[in-house]
């Protein structure tokens, strides 16, 4: 079975792990968009954000979301590093859906000038600047309670996805075009050539393959 919900935080605790399965149980037969709407409207109601890089992929659940809740909050985590053409897209989607809730995330001021004083520290420790700049902004603002992940889309391809973007006419983020199938900070991604895993280009030359912000703790596969 693909696992659909992912516990974030409080670990894998019995009642958060039993209400977890029998979430994804009774998502596994539901289509991606009953999914959200009943996560949205039912299951998590007024408790509920999406959290969107505004990448590659970004628009689909950006647009399922505005044709359920326009009003529900987006998070978006920025890192300062994103290209800019990532900074435009989001701006357009914003405009295009209706978003009425950009959430924009940013490194504390203070412990940004403390730790990466000179805007190194993706070269020299790449872990430490994901930490800085999306694991600790992303955990603040979701301190105290219990946190579940919904993942709608887990069981999509990548023929699902282009089928959607063609069927609603949603633009495609455009560093696509120029060899860039997955997108994070400028100074972390490269461009990957024909026949390459499309996360090739991410933290290329390094041993890094995850920021750091999806390392799942309850399930796993799937996720």
């Amino acid at each position: 079975m693909t696992v659909l919900i992912d516990i974030v935080k409080d670990q894998a605790r019995s009642e958060n792990g039993q209400r977890a399965a029998a979430l994804s149980a009774k998502y596994e037969t539901m289509t991606a968009q009953e999914i959200l709407r009943d996560a949205i409207r039912n299951e998590f109601f007024g408790d509920i954000t999406l959290s969107s890089s505004f990448g590659a992929d970004s628009a689909v659940l950006l647009h399922m979301v505005s044709e359920i809740d326009p009003s529900l909050p987006v998070l978006f985590l920025d890192t300062d590093r994103h290209f800019f053409q990532t900074l435009q897209y989001r701006d357009e989607l914003k405009a295009k859906l209706g978003l009425q809730n950009l959430v924009v995330l940013k490194a504390d001021e203070t412990e940004a000038a403390s730790e990466d004083a000179k805007g190194t520290l993706w070269r020299t420790n790449p872990d430490a600047c994901c930490d800085l700049r999306k694991v600790r902004p992303l955990n603040r603002i979701m301190e105290g309670g219990k946190h579940f992940k919904v993942n709608p889309l887990a069981g999509w391809t990548q023929d699902d996805l282009d089928a959607y973007f063609a069927r609603y006419d949603l633009p495609h983020h455009p560093l696509i075009e120029q060899g860039f199938p997955s997108i994070g900070c400028f100074t972390c991604t490269k461009p990957v050539e024909t026949g390459q895993d499309a996360r090739s280009g991410r933290w290329a030359g390094t041993e890094k393959v995850e920021c750091g912000i999806h390392n799942p703790i309850y399930g796993g596969e799937g996720i």
